[in-house]
This record gives structure tokens, C-alpha cells and sequence, in this order.
């Protein structure tokens, strides 16, 4: 089976001066502000491409760890993710790092921090973003 994801965005003026939004197929987001001074400098209003893909490695990260640990048959009754992605205006996209809190059944710290590392190069937003630094900060048990 093959699903296929898309989004939309406009974009009218200037890079420095204009503005745009973001939305997604589906809905589930909504239409979202973007502007190049959010990128830049970080908003609490508007959207970035870099926001959107944290949110989008934070989701996949989830679902490749839980796979993992269901593979080993201690499935997490819950994962949270927090996926920070940074920017550098003129470099671009330079890092995602991923910190994990899980409680799961059956699994100690250090197989918890192995899974949590597997699932890191097993998730496929991870291998798409195979040009950035990727990070596992830190992987604890609850």
C-alpha cells in the first residue's frame, strides 16, 4: 500500500517583506502563517518549514520506536517526542534533535536508550533528512 501526503502554500512579495501560508491536504492542520522573519527569527504567530518538520520527525520518530519495541513485544503504553530542527539563514537546515519520554512496560533504561537509538535510524523522516545532523539528546523511562 502507498499513501501519498501533500500540502499547499502561497507566498505573494518580497522574501524579507512578504508572507504566505501553509496547509495541509488533509486539513488536520490548519492553515498556518509563514513568514521569512518567522524563519529567521522565531515567532510565536507564524509557522516555519523547519516547525513543520519537527512536527513531522517528532510524529514518524514515535511510530518507528513504537515499532521497535513492539517488535520486541513490550509495546509503550506512551511515547513523548520533542524534535527541535534549527536554521541558519544562508546555511539552512543543520540539525534535528530528538528527546524521548516513554513508559513502557517490560524495558529497562538501557534497552529503552538501544531502542530509542534504533528507532533514530530506522525512521524514515530521519533517512530523509540523511544531509542533517541528527541527535538522540536524551531517551528516559517514565
Amino acid at each position: 500500500m502507498t499513501a501519498t501526503s501533500s500540502a499547499h502554500a502561497w507566498w505573494s512579495g518580497d522574501l524579507a517583506t512578504g508572507a504566505g501560508t501553509a496547509q495541509t491536504a488533509s486539513s488536520a492542520i490548519p492553515e498556518v502563517p509563514i513568514t521569512w522573519n518567522a524563519r529567521a527569527e522565531g515567532s510565536a504567530t507564524a509557522t516555519t518549514p523547519e516547525e513543520l518538520l519537527a512536527a513531522a520527525h517528532a510524529s514518524c520518530y514515535c511510530m518507528a520506536l513504537s515499532n521497535e519495541l513492539g517488535k520486541n513485544g513490550t509495546p509503550p503504553a506512551r511515547l513523548d517526542a520533542d524534535v527541535a530542527v534549527t536554521f541558519i539563514p544562508g546555511t539552512g537546515i543543520t540539525t534535528s534533535v530528538i528527546t524521548v519520554v516513554g513508559d513502557v512496560p517490560g524495558v529497562d533504561a538501557k534497552q529503552f536508550e538501544a531502542f530509542a537509538a534504533k528507532a533514530k535510524a530506522e525512521c524514515p523522516v530521519s533517512k530523509a533528512l540523511a544531509g542533517v545532523e541528527i541527535s538522540l539528546a536524551s531517551a528516559t523511562l517514565i
